[in-house]
């Protein structure tokens, strides 16, 4: 065989050394970076829109929770309207009825009841015999009084007669001067004696008058409280004194009220008091207010007033039980509110008005009298407010609030 040679030296191959393989020339296109760039965008924007289309919604979700979180933190509030107060306020007090003049008969000597001429409920003039008392020491004693008065002018007479011999036997030196001073002088004290004994006579004889007892006034005896025999003590001697009689006038009626010190300055002569008892429903006895104590008790801080009452045909008894409606002017601009609209807060008492229809004002406000479920309004307030009934104690100026809306008959029925 012929071996042909070979044209070319093969070159050992290193070990470890890239081989090089060749390359065969591209096609028409692939090499164009423009299109390479389309596809990046085009990519790109498949990834932002899958993107967008997830996190959107959260997003919207998210902001309408926040939306109805604000407005579910906005309190919902039902608002009322201050209502003016009456021009006059009524007052219902208890009160004592007392006869306009009330007194106890007492006796001024001593002594045993010889008889009475009046019983209980007795209608008695002035000046009217009611009872005698027998006075047997009384008059044993005017009876020896006058004894001594007449020893007394006796005794004046004698002296008169000496002093007036010894001034005339004066005149001719028949006597000295001292024994004419004697005389004139033993005259001046036989005058004091008698004097003094005519003063103890008329004395038992007023004691002796005392047996009789008349009425003091017209009126009517609510009380006997001695009998024929008993002892009569008037207490001059130290003992205890015996009321006899009780009289009372019911024409005219004292009516004493305690009014509370909230409403002293209200308590004027003239005004107008009603008179109520229990055992005549629904009958009402005038009266007006005259006078009051012009004091405050400082035990009840209570203010005494009296009222007037007639009673002519004397149908209401005296020491009975009343009461009595007052009628007080109130300030033309007191308004009436329900005691849940206050709020009571370290720098005083509030209330919370809707200003603008959305955001609450806290007011102050001053208050007159307090009616239990209701209180007096006298400051702070014109009447054109909307205020808040039942306001969160949190509540503060400026806060956004909603005013609910009234419910329906057929709901609220429901």
């Amino acid at each position: 065989m012929k071996v042909e040679p070979q044209n070319e030296v093969e070159k050992p191959v290193q070990v470890g050394a890239p081989v090089m393989q060749e390359q065969k020339p591209a096609s028409p296109g692939a090499s164009n970076p423009a299109g390479r760039w389309w596809v990046a965008i085009l990519a790109l924007v498949i990834v932002v829109a899958i993107v967008i289309s997830g996190i959107l919604p959260r997003i919207h979700a998210r902001a309408a929770l926040e939306k109805e979180t604000a407005e579910m933190a906005i309190p919902t509030v039902s608002v009322i309207h201050p209502t003016r107060g009456s021009p006059t306020q009524e007052v219902v007090l208890p009160a004592n009825v007392q006869a306009y003049i009330d007194s106890p008969i007492y006796a001024r000597t001593n002594g045993y009841l010889k008889r009475w001429y009046t019983d209980i409920g007795a209608r008695v003039k002035a000046g009217q015999l009611i009872a005698e008392i027998e006075t047997p020491e009384v008059d044993q004693q005017l009876g020896q009084a006058k004894a001594d008065l007449a020893t007394s002018v006796a005794n004046l007479n004698l002296s008169q007669i000496t002093a007036t011999r010894y001034q005339d036997l004066l005149k001719t030196d028949s006597v000295s001067k001292q024994d004419t001073d004697n005389a004139t002088g033993d005259l001046a004290a036989k005058q004091a004696t008698v004097q003094s004994a005519q003063a103890n006579v008329r004395r038992l004889e007023e004691l002796q008058s005392f047996e009789k007892i008349y009425a003091p006034f017209d009126g009517v005896i609510t009380a006997r409280n001695t009998d024929v025999g008993a002892l009569i003590d008037s207490g001059s001697s130290g003992g205890t004194r015996t009321e006899l009689f009780h009289i009372a006038q019911p024409d005219k009626l004292r009516v004493y009220v305690s009014v509370p010190q909230v409403y002293s300055q209200a308590m004027k002569p003239g005004l107008i008091a009603d008179l109520v008892l229990s055992e005549f429903p629904g009958r009402v006895f005038p009266g007006t207010l005259v006078r009051t104590a012009q004091a405050i008790d400082q035990s009840t801080r209570t203010l005494l007033v009296e009222i007037r009452v007639d009673n002519p045909t004397g149908t209401l008894f005296s020491g009975a039980y009343a009461e009595v409606h007052l009628k007080l002017p109130t300030a033309t601009s007191a308004f009436i509110l329900p005691v849940n609209a206050l709020l009571f807060r370290s720098e005083g008492l509030r209330v919370a008005a809707i200003t603008d229809g959305r955001h609450a004002e806290l007011k102050p406000i001053i208050l007159g009298h307090d009616f239990g479920s209701e209180v007096e309004v006298v400051g702070g307030l014109t009447g054109d407010e909307s205020i808040i009934a039942n306001p969160p104690d949190s509540l503060v100026s400026g806060e956004e609030v909603r005013i609910a809306k009234p419910a329906a008959s057929g709901e609220s029925q429901k």
